[in-house]
């Protein structure tokens, strides 16, 4: 399927059960090269991502199986080539995440350059660089990194920016180098603590996940595991968008709310009602047109850059104007234009937008640019006036 088509004006109502996180399955299939045992990983999401995820380990030799129950089994125990090679990693950006489990494990590695969503420059250099004080060669040649090592050693690092695929890398590649690593300035995205659990349960020993200070030392050798990916939270929110949009009522289930305090927030600031409890949240628009809220993304806990895009498509049909600020990605305002042939009424400045509130969008044909940006010309196809198709949806898929 190439396109989407929407025949907007219908509210959202129902229940709902939110797949696993995508953002914390990704390292989890990664981190499968770092053991001789079979892994087994429950609730993965079904998603382009994933898939080519798997074609890169499968490429490599790892054994991958499918149970009745869709859980999937991995064996990394004889990988048979150490390359990512570039037709599988330009579609992803997340194929990175197999340099540190290598080079820990097999002692060298050679992954393209990755690709992925065009968004905004997220450098590998903090990986890069990273990695050097563990005792890495790195080489940077044909659009290679070319990495080896004879033994990690454990080291102090601090990385200069705060990288969530940065502090997964370190963190896997410490569990089998020698000694002590101390990652500082690191990413505090559950994600990052929920690949920490994993790896624990396979005979790691990292504490601070979650935290600006992870503790990694160093064991010989990590054991399988059977393991359930946690609920995507973005997900989970996009849903709770989708509802705002449509003046709708639902229920999503499978979520933990803290991990999305921030963004109930917000919801509630434009004059929704949200009740949860630990593993549940029930939505209501109670305003017929939802106040206008101001956005400023950041590293987890504040609000996620993620979820921008989507509540632009809220403040788009909002009683008043609201200003958004983009912290994150320098390029993350390219579904703008294309909301504006909606008729929305937004402008941009840098990483400035100021969306003015309209009475009603109307179905066009869009094209998605990126993956949060497909999703928020969904939500604003949902509530607009007529049909809009949506072109690209490629980027949806993954």
């Amino acid at each position: 399927m190439e396109k989407l088509l929407i025949k907007g004006g219908n509210q959202l109502s129902g229940k709902i059960t939110c797949s696993g996180a995508k953002n914390a399955a990704l390292p989890m299939i990664a981190s499968t090269i770092l053991s001789d045992e079979k892994v087994t990983l429950k609730n993965l999401p079904y998603l382009q991502d994933i898939t080519t995820m798997f074609e890169l380990l499968g490429s490599m030799g790892a054994d991958i199986l499918l149970d009745e129950d869709m859980n999937f089994t991995i064996q990394s125990n004889n990988l048979k080539d150490i390359e990512a090679r570039y037709e599988l990693v330009k579609t992803m950006r997340a194929s990175i995440l197999v340099l540190g489990p290598l080079l820990a494990k097999y002692g060298k590695a050679r992954i393209a350059l990755p690709g992925g969503c065009a968004i905004g420059s997220r450098p590998v250099n903090y990986h890069l660089d990273s990695l050097k004080q563990m005792g890495a060669e790195i080489v940077l040649k044909n659009g290679y990194i070319e990495a080896s090592a004879k033994n990690l050693k454990g080291a102090d690092i601090r990385f200069d920016g705060v990288t969530v695929t940065g502090t997964e890398n370190l963190m896997m590649a410490a569990t089998l180098a020698e000694g002590k690593t101390t990652l500082l300035n690191v990413a505090k995205e559950p994600e990052i603590a929920d690949l920490a659990d994993m790896l624990n349960s396979m005979g790691a020993k990292i504490d601070g996940a979650g935290s600006d200070k992870i503790t990694i030392q160093g064991v010989e050798k990590l054991s399988g595991t059977s393991f359930e990916i946690p609920a995507d939270r973005i997900e989970a929110g996009t849903y709770l968008a989708a509802a705002a949009v449509t003046k709708g009522d639902i229920k999503i289930e499978g979520i933990n709310p803290n991990r999305l305090m921030k963004v109930i927030d917000k919801l509630i600031n434009t004059g929704a009602k949200v009740d949860y409890d630990e593993d549940s949240i029930s939505f209501s628009m109670s305003n017929d047109i939802p106040d206008p809220v101001d956005i400023t993304t950041a590293p987890f806990p504040e609000f996620p850059t993620d979820m921008q895009a989507q509540f632009s498509v809220i403040n788009a049909i909002s009683s008043g104007t609201a200003n958004i600020y983009e912290t994150i990605f320098e390029n993350r305002f390219m579904h703008i234009l294309e909301l504006n042939r909606m008729g929305c009424d937004i402008s941009v400045n840098g990483n400035h937008a100021i969306i003015k509130g309209v009475k009603s969008l109307y179905g066009a044909e869009v094209m998605a640019t990126d993956l949060r940006a497909s999703a928020s010309l969904i939500l604003a196809g949902l509530c607009a006036k007529g049909e809009t198709v949506v072109d690209r949806i490629y980027h949806i898929d993954r």
